[in-house]
């Protein structure tokens, strides 16, 4: 089986075919959260039925209690799989590895599994997908620009500083979510995908820098980075709600992927979509322009 990117060019410009396979309803592991609100709007508007699977749901959904996991994928014919809150931490490989073959042994038959750009850990999570399960599509990105309004940024368009323990010098080539969703439906609902890894960013890539400027500029809300350290940073998280573990987790992901390993922007959404990826300015723009930064949270 292969786990390559995605090499099938395609001038494919819609994210469903137009007479979709009679998939059943689509479980989404994880909720509504940034990627699964969006698979799940996608999947309504073409007629599919899409379903929340969390531990606030019912059926529930547990990553950390197994004896939830079959109630939450029967019936379903396809999965988007969003683990929580990394692939990278100790049992996710497991866990993925498991769910996967629970999958199967019911009948659910496409997998789509989010994971990292870059992040080591993340290929044993994605290589035991692959293992337990026949149909298995690897989503792989990193950055989201959505970060700046519906993720871990949103609280510097109010305080106006963005306090990284992180470099602002190194570039990352942010990804729009709306094209990650895009992707994720294709393989879904489409048939080919199977063994394959779209890796998906932005076309171009900006500094966290120059992503401050932009969205400072463009949203008219002074912004500034400045760089902390790590200690620094983890005290702050703490403050703000967050356990220390997680804190120091997410500390010690910013060193590891600013390191300059994902600089280069990859060409999964073209490949996989036949149109090129949003840009963070474009982004940017548009969010100006339809007036959605003040709902930033």
């Amino acid at each position: 089986m292969t786990t390559t990117q995605s090499s099938r060019p395609s001038q494919r410009r819609m994210t469903v075919p137009d007479h979709a396979p009679d998939l059943g309803s689509v479980v989404i592991l994880g909720g509504a959260g940034k990627t699964g609100a969006r698979v799940a709007a996608r999947l309504t508007a073409h007629g599919i039925e899409a379903r929340f699977a969390s531990r606030s749901t019912s059926p529930i959904f547990d990553w950390d209690d197994p004896t939830t996991w079959r109630g939450a994928l029967e019936g379903a014919r396809a999965a988007y799989i969003a683990y929580q809150p990394d692939l990278t931490i100790p049992g996710a490989a497991a866990a993925i590895g498991a769910v996967a073959g629970l999958a199967r042994e019911v009948g659910v038959e496409r997998l789509v599994l989010l994971s990292g750009r870059g992040e080591d850990g993340a290929a044993a999570s994605e290589q035991a997908a692959f293992a337990a399960h026949p149909y298995v599509t690897v989503c792989r990105c990193a950055w989201f620009s959505q970060n700046f309004t519906e993720g871990m940024f949103a609280d510097a368009l109010h305080t106006g500083v963005l306090a990284m323990s992180a470099p602002g010098d190194v570039p990352e080539p942010f990804l729009d979510l709306d094209d990650l969703a895009d992707v994720v439906v294709l393989a879904l609902t489409e048939d080919g995908h199977s063994g394959v890894v779209h890796e998906l960013t932005g076309p171009v890539s900006v500094t966290l820098v120059e992503a401050v400027g932009i969205v400072s500029a463009l949203s008219g809300r002074p912004v500034d980075f400045v760089r902390v350290s790590e200690g620094e940073f983890i005290a702050g998280a703490v403050a703000q709600g967050l356990d220390e573990p997680a804190a120091a987790f997410l500390a010690g992901m910013f060193e590891e992927l600013l390191d300059g390993r994902n600089i280069t922007p990859a060409t999964g959404v073209r490949e996989a979509l036949g149109r090129e990826p949003r840009s963070f300015h474009d982004w940017a723009k548009d969010g100006a322009a339809n007036d959605s930064w003040g709902g930033a949270r």
